[in-house]
C-alpha cells in the first residue's frame, strides 16, 4: 500500500494518491489531472476510483477530466447529485482497491453530501481517514456553505457535531488524519500548519472534539467568528456539480502569446481585464493603465476569487517570463477559464511599442512616519477585520477598509483625497491601490512593507477595538 499527499500551498489543499496491487484511487484531485495519470503510468498502475469528499467550494476539482481520461469511477457520498455520471455511495459502503478497502462514512455538516473515507489496510485494520472538510487539524469545516431554504447554518453545525461524534471520534487514536486543507484555507477558522496528524492528538487538542462538549456549545463555538465566504465559493461548487470545460482546452486558449497591438485590441474590444501578476515592486515601477495587480507569488488564486466577481470575465495576462502557463493553470483552479492570452515580451514589449505606462508611488515606513507626524494625511488600512481589531495605527485619520470588501464599499472613501495605503506586508495594499487606480482614485501612496514595517518605527499603535468606519 502506498499513500502520497499531493499538497498545493497556494490553495492550502491536499489531494491524495493511494495505490495497492496496481490499483489507484485519487481523492480530491486538482484541476490539472495529467500528473496523476503520469504517476500511475510510471508505477504501472491503473486509476480505478476518484473519491470526492464533497462538492468543493474553494477550488474546481479535476474529477470530471480525470474520469474521462482514465475511465475511473467518480464516487461521491450520499445525496450528491450531478450532471455527469457518478457512483452515489451509501453510508458504510466499501470499495476494494487491490488488497485494501475504502469505506464511506457519511459525515454531513460542512455540506450535506460530505463524506469521510476510511482506509482499511491489508490486515483489516483502520489505517487512515481522508476527512475532506469534515475534520481539519485544529479545526472543522465551516457549516455555512450549503444552506437550503429549509436548513440554517445552525442546522448544519448540529449535523457536523453528530457526524464527528458518531463517525469520527469512535475510531482508534492511532488512525492517521489526512484533511483536505491546512492553514490558509477559508474553509475553516483555525487550521493547523500541519497537513497530516493522528486522531488521538485531535481528540486532545481540537476544540471541536472536546470531551463532554454539548451540541449547543459546539454550534456556538464553530459559528463564532466565521467571516462571510468569498463570492466565488458558490460558483466553484456549482462547477463541481455541473461539470466544466477540459483543462487542456482552457490552457490552450490562455497560454497564447499576444503582441502589444493584439493585446490592446482584445482589451478594448472584448472588455478584457488586464491582470498583472508580477511582483508588486515591478508593478509599482511600471504597468499598463487600468490593469489590476494580483501577484502570482502571493495568495494569488484566493484573491482572484475574492475580487474578480465574474468567472467568465475575459482576462489578459502580464506575467514574469516563464510564468504564463502556471498563471493560466492557477486561474483555472478557481474557475477562471476565460483567459485569452498573455503579453508576449512582457511590459518591455509594451514600452518598446511606444505605449504609455503608469506607476505607483511606494514609500518606506520611515518616510511614511515623517509624513504622518508632519502633515495632515489620511491612512487606509486594508487588512482583514481581525487584523485591524488586533492592532492598528492610532489616529482619527486612520480608516479601515478590508480588501475583501473593497469592491462593494468604494463609497466609503473619497477620490479627491490622498491616501497612504497599507496592509500587513505590502502585497494586499498594492492590490488595493491597483483596483482603486482603475476606478479613478489617483492620489494613492503605497507603504512598502506594510504594518510590519510601520511597527518598527516609533509610531503609536493600539489594540483598542474602535468602531468600523463603514
Amino acid at each position: 500500500m502506498k499513500i502520497e499527499q499531493i499538497y498545493t500551498g497556494c490553495l492550502a489543499q491536499g489531494a491524495y494518491y493511494i495505490e495497492s496491487k496496481g490499483e489507484v484511487a485519487i481523492i480530491d484531485p486538482l484541476r490539472e489531472t495529467q500528473p496523476y495519470v503520469d504517476k500511475a503510468n510510471k508505477e504501472h498502475a491503473k486509476i480505478k476510483y476518484i473519491f470526492e469528499t464533497h462538492f468543493h467550494a474553494d477550488f474546481v476539482s479535476g474529477h470530471v477530466d480525470l474520469a474521462k481520461k482514465t475511465g475511473a469511477t467518480i464516487v461521491f457520498g450520499p445525496g450528491a447529485k450531478t450532471e455527469y455520471n457518478i457512483h452515489e455511495a451509501k453510508d458504510n459502503e466499501t470499495f476494494k482497491l487491490g488488497n485494501v478497502t475504502i469505506k464511506v462514512l457519511h459525515t454531513p455538516g460542512h455540506t450535506l453530501e460530505s463524506s469521510t473515507f476510511l482506509l482499511i489496510d491489508e490486515q483489516g485494520k483502520d489505517h487512515a481517514i481522508f476527512s475532506g472538510d469534515t475534520l481539519f487539524l485544529g479545526d472543522v469545516g465551516r457549516p455555512d456553505l450549503a444552506i437550503k431554504s429549509d436548513l440554517t447554518k445552525e442546522d448544519l453545525a448540529g449535523m457536523l457535531y453528530d457526524s464527528l461524534r458518531n463517525k469520527i471520534m469512535p475510531l482508534a487514536d492511532d488512525v492517521i488524519v489526512y484533511p483536505a486543507h491546512g492553514a490558509g484555507s477559508a474553509c475553516g477558522k483555525n487550521l493547523s500548519k500541519d497537513t497530516v496528524g493522528v486522531l488521538g492528538d485531535q481528540k486532545k487538542t481540537n476544540y471541536a472534539l472536546r470531551a463532554n462538549m454539548t451540541k449547543e456549545e459546539f454550534i456556538k463555538e464553530v459559528l463564532d467568528g466565521i467571516a462571510p465566504p468569498p463570492q466565488y465559493f458558490a460558483k466553484n461548487a456549482m462547477m463541481n456539480k455541473l461539470g466544466y470545460d477540459t483543462f487542456e482546452t482552457v490552457l490552450e486558449q490562455g497560454n497564447t502569446p499576444l503582441a502589444p497591438d493584439a493585446f490592446e485590441y482584445i482589451a478594448n474590444e472584448e472588455g478584457a481585464l488586464v491582470l498583472d501578476v508580477r511582483p508588486q515592486q515591478d508593478f509599482a515601477k511600471g504597468h499598463i493603465p487600468n490593469s489590476i495587480f494580483i501577484g502570482i507569488n502571493g495568495g494569488f488564486a484566493p484573491w482572484v476569487g475574492a475580487l474578480i466577481t465574474d468567472l467568465k470575465q475575459p482576462i489578459l495576462l502580464v506575467t514574469p517570463k516563464g510564468k504564463e502557463e502556471e498563471t493560466v493553470t492557477r486561474l483555472s483552479r478557481v474557475g477562471y477559464d476565460n483567459t485569452l492570452g498573455y503579453l508576449d515580451g512582457g511590459i518591455e514589449a509594451w514600452l518598446n511599442s511606444g505605449r504609455d505606462i503608469e506607476t505607483v508611488t511606494s514609500i518606506s515606513a520611515e518616510t511614511f512616519k515623517t509624513d504622518f507626524e508632519n502633515k495632515t494625511i489620511k491612512v487606509l488600512d486594508v487588512r482583514k477585520d481581525g487584523e485591524y481589531k488586533s492592532e492598528h495605527l492610532e489616529g482619527n485619520n486612520v480608516q479601515h477598509l478590508a480588501l475583501d470588501y473593497l469592491n462593494d464599499n468604494m463609497n466609503a472613501i473619497n477620490s479627491d483625497n490622498e491616501y497612504y495605503v497599507h496592509c500587513a506586508g505590502g502585497y494586499r495594499s498594492m492590490i488595493a491601490v491597483s483596483i482603486l487606480k482603475a476606478r479613478g482614485f489617483n492620489k494613492l501612496i503605497d507603504i512598502a512593507g506594510g504594518f510590519a514595517a510601520i511597527k518598527n518605527t516609533s509610531l503609536a499603535t493600539t489594540d483598542f477595538v474602535c468602531p468600523s468606519t463603514l
